[in-house]
């Protein structure tokens, strides 16, 4: 078999494309310098031969994590020590992964079995072995700073949990996410810090920006105005390994020869953006499905080419509920636009979210990429009519997919088609009953984590109202930047 050549990979700042960055660097850094997000230059993105493809279907989770993700890194970690990091985060008795066909020949890919029951899994414990071990090398220490919609902050915090070079910040929305979701972030104690903050999603994620932009914060904290990092999908610690299960989805599709549509429940753009990736390195997805809920902000860009933030909706699929993704303005700078967040040019608050300044190549994208808002009765009509066909329990976020699907498809499953099922149903027992009147199960984790303590630190501040709908407002920047400067004098 002819071996790929490897040469360095460098990652461009989405403000800057002059300003670049190794993976080490990136990670470390969390966000680029100006408010950019570090992406890989769509025509340096490494090719994957179809005989490596073709060879994945003997291969585990993390022997084909290996050939993706080592063309990335190869110049910057020893094969061997990659191996050992995705043998130890894709361990088959911690984080199983399976493809089952459903019905005709549409597939469903349960990313749903890890620690945290959630795709999100995948991703932090890439994120959080990578940044230990590099953090190893140097001697040095780091805060991860994330906002979360709902499985993000939990499979963060399991993942950086007892580090000892590594403490964890999570901002969540407050009355918009699960309690379970809520606890296994609140329950965990030591290194890993849990706010509950007075707005929606994109208020935190506002909030952690601001935070990871604050180099004079974290100066006069730590002594070390690089102390803060990311582990968002604004990581690009978290789009690389999101680029994996794509080819793992390919590999466990029996007698699929023609490519396969991949339907990605979508809110802040991570998965789909791995997809798109995986296809620039050579998978055949034929065409990429993202399904989001009542926050249709990008699906309606596609049809009008108007890219307009509206306040969001609440929806079934919480951890969706995103009406501006951070990783928007990479799928529009890979298509060839640009795309970033006015700001005010003392506060660095943003005055106006999403504004395009370079429109992307939208043929090409559309080409690629199909679109569909869910509304939130759609979510509970399809978990009961998929429940009720194939007595298959979905999560309302894995309804999405199948739901954008089937619109995509008119219904005919007659495509080679994986849907990403992106968490546990028992993480939301109130929806599924809804749906198909039967309360699953929750998981084991989750049944040991609802009678622990839980640590909370409020911010109580008001958001500022705005035509697009909540906005983050200096008075929450200063009572969480009061309360992280409490928390690390006591430690």
């Amino acid at each position: 078999m002819l071996k790929p050549v490897m040469k360095e990979v460098t990652y461009y700042n989405t403000n800057d494309h002059n300003d670049r960055a190794t993976f080490e660097d990136a990670l470390l850094k969390g966000m680029a310098s100006n408010y950019g997000l570090y992406m890989i230059p769509r025509d340096e993105i490494p090719s994957i031969s179809p005989e490596i493809i073709t060879n994945m279907k003997d291969m585990s989770y993390a022997e084909i994590a290996f050939e993706v993700l080592n063309l990335y890194l190869a110049s910057e970690i020893p094969s061997a020590a990659l191996k050992r990091i995705l043998d130890d985060a894709y361990r088959a008795d911690k984080i199983p992964t399976d493809v089952k066909q459903i019905t005709g020949r549409t597939y469903i890919m349960w990313l749903t079995q890890g620690p945290t029951y959630s795709f999100k899994d995948y991703a932090a414990r890439f994120f959080g072995r990578m940044l230990n071990y590099f953090l190893g090398k140097k001697g040095l220490k780091r805060v991860v700073v994330v906002a979360t919609s709902g499985d993000t902050g939990g499979a963060v915090a399991d993942a950086l949990y007892g580090l000892e070079r590594i403490d964890n910040i999570v901002f969540y929305p407050k009355g918009s996410i699960s309690d379970g979701q809520k606890r296994q972030m609140t329950t965990l104690g030591d290194n890993v810090y849990a706010f509950e903050v007075n707005g929606d999603f994109d208020v935190c994620q506002f909030l952690a920006k601001s935070i990871l932009g604050d180099k004079d914060l974290a100066r006069e904290i730590f002594g070390d105005p690089e102390r803060f990092t990311s582990a968002n999908s604004i990581s690009l610690g978290r789009l690389l390994p999101q680029a994996v299960y794509p080819f793992f989805a390919c590999s466990r599709i029996s007698g699929e020869d023609e490519g396969f549509v991949a339907s990605v429940p979508s809110g802040n753009f991570g998965d789909m953006m791995g997809t798109v990736v995986a296809k620039q390195m050579g998978l055949p997805v034929t065409k990429i499905i993202c399904g989001v809920n009542e926050n249709t902000e990008f699906p309606d860009f596609l049809e009008s080419g108007v890219y307009k933030v509206k306040p969001s909706i609440k929806s079934p699929s919480s951890a969706m509920i995103v009406s501006h993704p951070s990783n928007l303005s990479r799928l529009i700078d890979f298509y060839g636009g640009h795309m970033n967040d006015e700001r005010d040019s003392i506060t660095g608050q943003v005055i106006r979210p999403g504004v395009i300044n370079k429109m992307p190549d939208m043929d090409q994208m559309k080409r690629d990429i199909f679109s569909v808002g869910i509304n939130n009765q759609q979510h509970y009509e399809t978990m009961r009519d998929v429940y009720g066909r194939y007595h298959v329990v979905l999560d309302p976020h894995g309804a999405v997919g199948w739901r954008a699907l089937e619109i995509f498809l008119q219904g005919q499953h007659d495509k080679p088609s994986v849907i990403y099922e992106t968490a546990d149903p028992g993480k939301f027992p109130d929806d599924v009953k809804e749906a198909i009147g039967i309360v699953p199960e929750p998981p084991e984790g989750m049944k040991m984590q609802a009678s622990l303590k839980e640590r909370i630190y409020s911010i109580e501040s008001v958001p500022e109202s705005t035509p697009q709908g909540m906005s983050l407002s200096d008075s929450q920047v200063d009572e969480a930047k009061q309360k992280i400067r409490e928390i690390f004098k006591k430690k």
